[in-house]
């Protein structure tokens, strides 16, 4: 072929790549081989457009290399001419691919027969390399596993790192080490079973400390037959299978039948097993509507990185979840990253259940199904649930997303090098005299001026510091005026300036939740405070723009910006604060206007049902004890509030 030369392979050679049992192969050539092109270095991109269109219309996958031969992209193509061609045309590119291409200096592919072997080639090629501009799963070497090999004698419940077609039972993979030993702990506190690789063909004298914590019913010593041991490995499988209905229809039965024969003990060891079941699964009501096994799949994205969410639903109950962090997602389309994320993540599983439930759509949505029915062995379906109880549950995985993407941002942020970069960043940027050890951050909550509430958050050295955290009812100020509610709260702020409660020390940067309106007035309000000096700046949500005084155009830092990051932090806490407050006086107010029509409740009793209860619900809900309870509520006034609260 014109500018390169060809190599065969052996098939041995594809598999230190991961490659089982692909045809790969030219029309006409062994179909055990793979065919690799080599070119020769290009310095410039036409002779690269000039090489692509010398390749075959097959389907097969293609590698980028830079110019000291490193991989930094894997893709597959239908038809390898056109696709590879295409990169290298003078046509507009996304950010991303046009950063990929502009370090494209030699490329190689292979053949294979179908769409489906392009797949699973590209899967393996990504997981071994590890391209830059692919999609990638974090540290995914080997995802930890649960393994029970039902052909031991007394069989155990092993942590490993790959799950193998060797006819045990396997459950995962669970995201890393400390979830999976977490689930273990959760399922070892209430099945007994030995994790131990004690050779049993001769009895010990004594049990181990696992036998006096309840954690093992030590076979070792002869303590439980192997008929008992196997019902207890049964029933970890259940549970771990989600199957807790039926574990828990067993466990009653037993239960009654050992109270019968007056084994109390026994009785009373299943009745604990049934409560710590009952108690482990207890938030699986959030998935009461959603029926049979299914995956529900959601990411979050924060500039380069995404985590992606998936929860295990299995017989109508929910059994786990398990995050995800994934790379080199910035400027790609949310429909590659969902189906970059299920390719790889269902090619490290065996777990496959018949519906996967998506937050986005996947490109080639019926070869990847194929490929996925192939693996489990019976249909698989893919959908983006639009409405009823599986659009409830994908909101609730998209919800848990966000959240936990902004725990890891946090996480990453409360690194000692992030937050003096993020620091050093400000001073700089914000051309500040010194660093900003104390940022001090403020937000308005209020519903057309009514209840409105003022919140102020404290930052030291870029860390949270919550007992400093200060909470404004405004009071001066009529009508929906979120200029004249910031001017009130920092006037009150700033007149506790120079007291000797350190919690009021002064900041070395105000931040601002808002545009240029909201700064301006709270620099009046400073300047009126006798604190004019001391920096501010807002911080506008819709574009994340910095304002500063007296300048026209904000400054705009990049995302992945540490000092932005703080910034954005710093405002979303004093954002938070501020409505947590605001929605515990609605509250209140709710509760207390539902009081005012009972009978026999004044001020200071609905006080005291408001401090002890806290909201509506908790009124409604309280038990005639519970109310009686309550200093001036007698049993005729706690059976007038049932009666009016229902």
């Amino acid at each position: 072929m014109q500018g390169g030369h060809i190599h065969f392979f052996p098939r041995a050679v594809c598999r230190l790549v991961m490659i089982p049992h692909l045809k790969i192969g030219i029309r006409g050539w062994s179909s055990g081989a793979c065919v690799k092109m080599c070119s020769m270095s290009a310095e410039k991109i036409s002779p690269l457009l000039t090489r692509a269109r010398q390749l075959p219309t097959e389907p097969g996958v293609y590698v980028m290399k830079s110019a000291a031969g490193k991989i930094i992209y894997v893709g597959k193509a239908v038809n390898l001419r056109n696709r590879v061609s295409s990169y290298f045309m003078k046509t507009e590119h996304d950010p991303k691919t046009a950063r990929m291409v502009a370090n494209v200096s030699d490329f190689e592919f292979y053949i294979v027969s179908s769409e489906e072997e392009a797949l699973v080639l590209e899967l393996n090629l990504v997981k071994k390399f590890r391209p830059h501009f692919n999609v990638r799963l974090r540290d995914d070497k080997g995802f930890p596993y649960l393994r029970i090999d039902l052909k031991e004698e007394w069989p155990r419940v092993q942590i490993v790192r790959h799950a193998a077609s060797d006819g045990a039972r396997y459950f995962g993979p669970f995201a890393n080490s400390r979830s999976i030993r977490h689930s273990l702990d959760a399922v070892k506190s209430i099945f007994p079973f030995r994790s131990c690789d004690i050779q049993l063909g001769s009895r010990v004298r004594r049990p181990c400390l696992e036998y006096d914590m309840r954690r093992c019913m030590a076979p070792c010593a002869g303590k439980i037959s192997r008929e008992e041991y196997m019902q207890t490995i049964r029933e970890v499988i259940l549970f771990l299978d989600g199957r807790q209905k039926l574990l828990e229809k067993n466990l009653v039965a037993r239960m009654r039948q050992a109270a019968e024969l007056q084994q109390y003990e026994r009785a009373a060891w299943l009745r604990d097993q049934l409560n710590g079941i009952r108690q482990v699964t207890a938030w699986q009501k959030l998935a009461a509507r959603v029926r049979g096994d299914q995956d529900a799949i959601a990411f979050a994205i924060d500039a380069d990185q995404a985590l992606a969410q998936v929860f295990f639903v299995r017989g109508g109950k929910l059994v786990g979840r398990e995050g995800f962090t994934l790379s080199g997602v910035e400027a790609e389309n949310p429909d590659q990253i969902m189906t970059d994320f299920v390719q790889q993540y269902y090619a490290a599983t065996m777990n496959i259940p018949p519906l996967i439930l998506l937050q986005h759509p996947v490109k080639e949505a019926a070869i990847i199904g194929k490929w996925l029915s192939d693996r489990r062995g019976g249909a698989v379906s893919l959908r983006v649930p639009e409405r009823g109880p599986s659009r409830e549950l994908m909101n609730i995985v998209e919800q848990n997303a966000v959240r936990g993407l902004e725990q890891l941002r946090v996480k990453n942020l409360a690194q000692a090098s992030t937050l003096n970069a993020a620091l050093t960043e400000l001073k700089d940027v914000l051309k500040l005299s010194n660093i900003p050890s104390r940022i001090e951050g403020y937000d308005i909550s209020n519903i057309q001026g009514r209840m409105a509430v003022g919140s102020m958050v404290v930052f030291e050295e870029g860390r949270p510091a919550p007992v400093k955290y200060r909470r404004f009812r405004i009071v001066g100020v009529e009508g929906a005026n979120d200029f004249a509610m910031l001017g009130e709260m920092l006037r009150r702020r700033f007149s506790h300036a120079g007291g000797n409660d350190k919690s009021w020390t002064l900041p070395a940067l105000v931040l601002i939740d808002g545009g240029k309106g909201q700064l301006s007035a709270a620099r009046e309000a400073m300047e009126q405070s006798g604190v004019g000096d001391i920096p501010a700046v807002g911080l506008a949500k819709e574009k994340e723009e910095i304002f500063l005084p007296r300048r026209s155009e904000p400054i705009n830092l990049p995302a992945v910006s540490p000092g932005l990051q703080l910034l954005q932090r710093v405002r979303d806490e004093a954002h938070r604060f501020a409505l947590g407050y605001h929605q515990k006086l609605r509250k209140r107010e709710a509760l207390a206007s539902a009081l005012d029509d009972v009978p026999g409740i004044g001020p200071r009793r609905r006080s005291a049902l408001l401090k002890k209860f806290g909201t509506f619900a908790g009124v409604k809900q309280a038990t005639l004890e519970e109310l009686i309870q309550i200093r001036g509520i007698t049993p005729l006034i706690a059976r007038k509030i049932k009666e009016f609260l229902g």
